[in-house]
């Protein structure tokens, strides 16, 4: 049979017709052995949902959703036992069908029992974009509306992926042992999306960080050296470009008023017991910003979107921890299904979550099994959060010399005094500043001294220590400013830098002052299991003197931070209880012994870390 080129040319034209007609299918691919065996598939294309499906391998279809948009079609499909393989799709309409594959990829070995980071780490926070440039390339992409300018502080600098990887070797010699990166997935934004928190695709690595791929090989270069990569999670709002927002998959998939309303922040109106239903609304439904649509958990697709997202990231990334951006702004019911999801199919998985609040009682709510959420039947499920009254703490108390009843080191004492309130203190994230804050040495003027006593107290404390990127070499930077002023390029991130604080003969005799001392202070705290679980033991502070004792059966160590700007004369018998059975102790920085007899003197404005013996 003779067949013409007008017939090759229409088959062709029928060919790349169907194929297109599927422009996603999220999750690209699933995979085996999942305690969420059960795979709900988004294909998208042009009037999709009017095709039949079915699937191969006797593979059993357990829900098909159409929804108001003819776009959609989600389709559930139950994977449990069936190994490592790829399925077909097949779409059928009349007498035209074509097909997608869809791949069960094998599961790393004991994936779900994973390790997470824990207080035995020291996380080193950083924003990509303003980290590193290890590939010039891809500083701007043709497919991504905003372009590389380094000129202008609120624009794209062009760090990325290839740049971190480049100074792993950095932070590893600084001591810290995971990291979290701020937003990596897509922000088609047209100005000031360096932070990536407007994502515009959850399935795609930002073209001007890298690729999916490289994402992946950070992750693997980071367990070369024992380190862990936490991942920065959106669940309450995708931005304005996300190729959802422009063709909605139902009209409830983001919160409608109709259309935008802000949020009021006031997140007491989720347990507040005397709030109005106006209210409450308006905090977990309003939009954050007006470029940023805000998520509707509550809706049963939204939710299990989310999920099988966060789970995908996971095992395709081999990823070790997350930190959820604005976890309380969320529907507090669909925030706490999604948590238990993951920690159900990742039992060890440690999740961090964003709660700005002032107060313990209210931070506390938002963690798993808090005995404050319980008065009302309430589980986040969530594991960890951020101890912002412990920020709070930090923010000028070693400006305020002389004591009082309510300011100087009380102000360390009443935080820690509070701990009953929180189910695990333990799995608290305590940091001096972040990337939403104003700059640690900012507020202190870049006096060390100062430095030295907020670092210690975070690397001595029980939680998990958190320090942001550049701090450790004296980077400050006004918030009065704008955000970009806290969030300036590292110095030695990009080629021409006159000063290159990555290595030690590139860095200025301050920077070296910073580096050196964080470095030596963090390193001693890597091995010490004494700091990252042990008994804390505080004492009222006298004279602007905090003493307090991490202890347990075999180890016990001593801190003392004198604020004050007198030197000290500390009298010991007020601790027997912690001393009696030591009878020196030798400062871990310095490596003087100090007898403990009746009295040891501390100068101003310093601290002592005693291992006592």
């Amino acid at each position: 049979m003779k067949i013409s080129w007008f017939q090759i040319l229409i088959t062709l034209l029928f060919v790349n017709f169907t194929f297109a007609q599927i422009e996603k299918m999220e999750p690209p691919f699933w995979y085996e052995n999942m305690n969420k065996s059960e795979v709900q598939v988004l294909f998208y294309g042009k009037n999709i949902a009017e095709n039949g499906i079915s699937v191969s391998n006797s593979i059993i279809i357990t829900n098909i959703t159409k929804t108001e948009n003819p776009n959609y079609l989600f389709v559930t499909i139950d994977t449990k036992n069936i190994t490592a393989q790829t399925l077909k799709f097949t779409f059928k309409s009349g007498k035209k069908s074509f097909t997608k594959d869809f791949e069960i990829k094998k599961r790393r070995e004991n994936s779900a029992n994973r390790k997470s980071f824990d207080a035995s780490d020291v996380i080193y926070l950083l924003m990509p974009d303003r980290f590193a440039n290890g590939n010039e390339a891809n500083d701007s992409s043709s497919k991504l509306q905003e372009e590389a300018n380094r000129s202008l502080p609120g624009g794209r600098h062009g760090g990325d992926i290839e740049g971190i990887i480049k100074n792993l070797d950095y932070i590893q010699e600084l001591g810290a042992t995971a990291i979290w990166s701020t937003p990596m997935c897509e922000d088609n934004d047209k100005g000031y999306s360096y932070h990536t928190y407007g994502q515009s695709d959850v399935y795609q690595i930002d073209a001007r960080y890298g690729t999916n791929e490289e994402y992946k090989r950070l992750a693997a270069e980071m367990h070369k050296r024992d380190m862990k990569l936490i991942k920065d999670y959106v669940t309450n709002h995708w931005g304005a470009e996300h190729w959802m927002f422009k063709d909605m998959p139902t009209y409830d998939w983001f919160h409608q008023f109709p259309g935008y309303a802000q949020s009021n922040y006031r997140m007491t109106t989720q347990y507040d017991t005397n709030s109005s239903k106006h209210d409450a609304k308006y905090c977990m439904d309003g939009w954050f910003v007006p470029s940023m649509p805000d998520l509707n958990q509550s809706n049963p697709l939204v939710l299990n979107y989310l999920i099988q997202n966060a789970i995908w990231w996971i095992e395709y990334a081999n990823l070790d921890g997350y930190r959820v951006d604005t976890y309380s702004y969320n529907d507090k019911e669909g925030i706490a299904k999604w948590t238990k999801a993951i920690t159900d199919e990742y039992p060890y998985f440690n999740i961090v979550g964003e709660v700005w609040m002032h107060d313990q009682a209210q931070i506390s709510y938002w963690q798993r099994n808090s005995p404050i959420s319980r008065i009302q039947s309430y589980n986040s499920y969530l594991p960890s959060v951020m101890d912002f009254t412990l920020h709070d703490a930090f923010g000028n108390v070693f400006n305020e010399d002389n004591a009082s009843w309510n300011d100087g080191m009380i102000k360390f004492y009443d935080n820690f005094a509070n701990d009953f309130l929180y189910d695990n203190p333990n799995n608290l994230l305590i940091f001096l500043e972040n990337h939403d804050t104003g700059r640690f040495n900012q507020n202190y003027k870049n006096d060390f001294k100062k430095y030295q006593l907020g670092m210690t107290i975070l690397a001595t404390m029980r939680g998990i220590p958190q320090i942001y990127y550049g701090s450790e070499i004296g980077m400050a930077g006004d918030k009065g400013k704008g955000d970009a002023d806290i969030r300036q390029d590292f110095p030695g991130g990009w080629k021409g830098d006159t000063n290159n604080a990555f290595s030690s003969a590139g860095r200025t005799a301050v920077q070296k002052q910073y580096f050196d001392f964080s470095k030596k202070l963090l390193n001693w705290r890597k091995n010490k299991h004494v700091i990252h679980t042990g008994k804390l033991t505080h004492y009222i502070p006298e004279n602007n003197v905090y003493v307090y004792f991490r202890h347990n059966d075999t180890e016990s160590v001593m801190v003392v931070i004198n604020n004050s700007l007198d030197n000290q004369k500390i009298n010991l018998s007020r601790f027997e209880e912690n001393l009696k059975k030591y009878t020196s102790g030798k400062d871990v920085l310095s490596n003087i012994t100090f007898e403990l007899n009746k009295e040891i003197a501390i100068e101003s404005k310093s601290f002592l870390i005693l291992e006592l013996n």
